[in-house]
């Protein structure tokens, strides 16, 4: 009875340090990562039926299972490893180590069968405990081999990035050590501890669950500050850096290294107030952030060696770094406000030439805006095998409708609020982001249930848009840009999704939307079809109307279709 209480007792364990995982999985965790749990607890099992068994021929069909972990586990885990890692492994290599693994696991099934991996298998009963007696084939040695080099390419991969990666956290890497040591210790004992009924190694598999929980909690602040990084602009004049709740380095764009070279000497989790360099810089704006939040941005002067006349002035922003709702950090902004700076400075003595030069300064964040606003969807679409030139060729076509309807002018649409709607049409699939790269970039079309991951992008990217534009003094501009990306896969008749509004509870600028994406699938080129021809697409619009699109909207379609099919002609689509 202690042996089963001890194989239960590592399955329930297992089982809850699963659902432990999935309470805090977020889609940024690695798929291997969440293989290693969902395997476990199957093979926990597995182990505790098979001690359970008193007929060979079910302890086998058992034993086959936890096989599944021994055979499969250790390529998993070298996968996990090597992304922490950031480690990049070619799609050959994986293809070739899985293959392998899957070979190996087929020997497996030919216990019971013929002796390529046990000569046999037999179990013993002594009291009431069940020995199971095992000699092992030839295919049993090339399995050992195989888990001893997986063992041995994860602790060549952490001590490599220990050694060389300073962007890798080594309260990451540091505990990557211990599954390997249970798994190894597992190996190396289970032969003396499985002549009593009892094997070491689904406890090693547990235990190795309790460290991968850890290393979880701690990817979560790293998962926020890469999101952050990579949502900004890598090159330009804005830089960023983030730090959790008690000043350790999270990570820096290269912008914000060139600013403070320090940053480039720090490594992942080292506290930045060890930093003599940035002690009057970036540890000053923290503490200077902690002692009153509402304190208007700090400056900070780059001047240029050669010339210290020639200087750089800085608008340092912080803010609060949250991981959900709870508060995780600081990120810090040093945004290029160097004209500015200069204004007010100059602005006794230069008033009027101020006002001119705010007015161009205005003109340049918007600019600015604009072109991160335009960056951020390029960078969703880069994602998308399927839709190159989508975003930029939607926009134009949005543009070209709008303009029919201005001069139309029956539909009383503000000039404010027709520069708003083109403003916002690069940001309609900007929800795309959170759809997985499988998906997205899958080359043909989408199963069911994949289709419906992807229309999740809509509801998504109304999130993603009103979190963006959140606090901005332009509303109409925001309430827009998240009509927009919410409901431009609506349709008229209520067919359409997320929602499943009709007619005109869609918002005008969706309703304009939806044509001009439509449109641009229709005669665009995309990897599951080739475009359609001008009159072809037209049909399928005209075919539409009422049902998917605005009748009201068919006049200005028509009459902008001259234009559309001359730009679409001298397009690469």
């Amino acid at each position: 009875m202690t042996v089963q209480y001890y194989y239960t007792g590592l399955f329930a364990l297992s089982f809850v340090l699963t659902i432990i995982y999935a309470a805090q999985w977020h889609r940024s965790f690695d798929l291997h990562l969440t293989l290693v749990f969902f395997l476990i607890p199957i093979v926990n099992l597995a182990y505790a039926l098979m001690y359970a068994s008193q007929d060979v021929d079910a302890a086998v069909a058992m034993l086959k299972i936890v096989y599944v972990g021994g055979c499969f586990l250790p390529w998993v885990t070298a996968m996990c490893v090597l992304g922490l890692c950031r480690i990049n492994v070619n799609r050959a290599l994986r293809v070739a180590t899985l293959t392998a693994s899957g070979l190996v696991f087929c020997s497996v099934l030919t216990i019971g069968r013929c002796p390529l991996f046990y000569r046999s298998m037999t179990i013993e009963k002594v009291g009431e405990l069940l020995i199971h007696h095992k000699e092992y084939g030839p295919m049993h040695t090339v399995y050992y081999v195989f888990v001893s080099l997986y063992l041995i390419a994860d602790i060549v991969a952490i001590a490599y990035s220990f050694k060389k990666k300073k962007q890798v956290s080594r309260r990451v890497l540091v505990p990557l050590f211990f599954p390997i040591l249970f798994t190894a210790a597992g190996f190396a004992v289970n032969h003396t501890l499985i002549k009593r009924g009892y094997e070491i190694i689904p406890l090693s598999y547990a235990l190795a669950q309790i460290v991968y929980l850890f290393i979880c909690h701690r990817m979560a602040l790293y998962d926020v500050s890469e999101m952050a990084v990579e949502s900004m602009i890598q090159s330009g004049d804005v830089g960023f850096i983030t730090v959790d709740s008690k000043c350790r380095y999270l990570g820096s764009n290269e912008t914000a290294r060139k600013i403070l070279p320090a940053l480039s000497d720090l490594i992942v989790d080292q506290t930045v107030r060890r930093s003599e360099v940035l002690r009057d810089s970036l540890v000053s704006w923290l503490d200077s952030f902690d002692r009153d939040p509402d304190k208007e941005e700090a400056i900070y002067v780059l001047a240029d060696p050669a010339d210290p006349s020639d200087e750089t002035i800085y608008a340092v922003i912080v803010s609060y770094l949250y991981g959900g709702k709870k508060r995780c950090g600081y990120q810090i902004i040093l945004e290029d406000d160097t004209k500015n700076q200069q204004y007010i400075r100059l602005l006794n003595s230069y008033n009027t030439e101020l006002e001119r030069e705010v007015e161009r300064k205005t003109a340049d964040v918007v600019d600015m805006h604009d072109k991160f606003i335009l960056g951020m969807a390029t960078m969703v679409e880069s994602r998308d095998n399927s839709t190159g030139g989508h975003i930029k060729r939607t926009s134009d076509v949005v543009k070209l409708l709008i303009g029919r309807m201005q001069k139309d002018g029956t539909l009383g649409f503000t000039d404010e609020f027709c520069k708003n709607v083109i403003k916002a049409a690069p940001m309609h699939d900007l929800g795309k982001i959170a759809v997985d790269d499988v998906i997205l970039r899958k080359p043909g079309r989408y199963t069911p249930d994949e289709y419906d991951i992807m229309k999740t992008h809509a509801a998504e990217g109304a999130h993603i848009v009103h979190r963006i534009l959140e606090g901005t003094a332009d509303r109409e501009f925001a309430a827009i840009a998240e009509n927009v990306a919410h409901y431009h896969h609506e349709r008229w008749d209520g067919s359409g999704y997320p929602d499943g509004l009709k007619g005109e509870e869609i918002p005008i600028e969706a309703r304009i939307m939806a044509i001009a994406d439509v449109y641009d699938a229709l005669v665009s080129k995309r990897v599951y079809k080739d475009s359609m021809s001008f009159e072809q697409a037209d049909e399928i619009i005209l075919g539409s109307m009422g049902t998917q699109f605005d009748p009201s909207l068919e006049p200005y379609y028509s009459a902008a279709r001259p234009a559309l099919e001359e730009y679409y002609s001298g397009t690469d689509r």
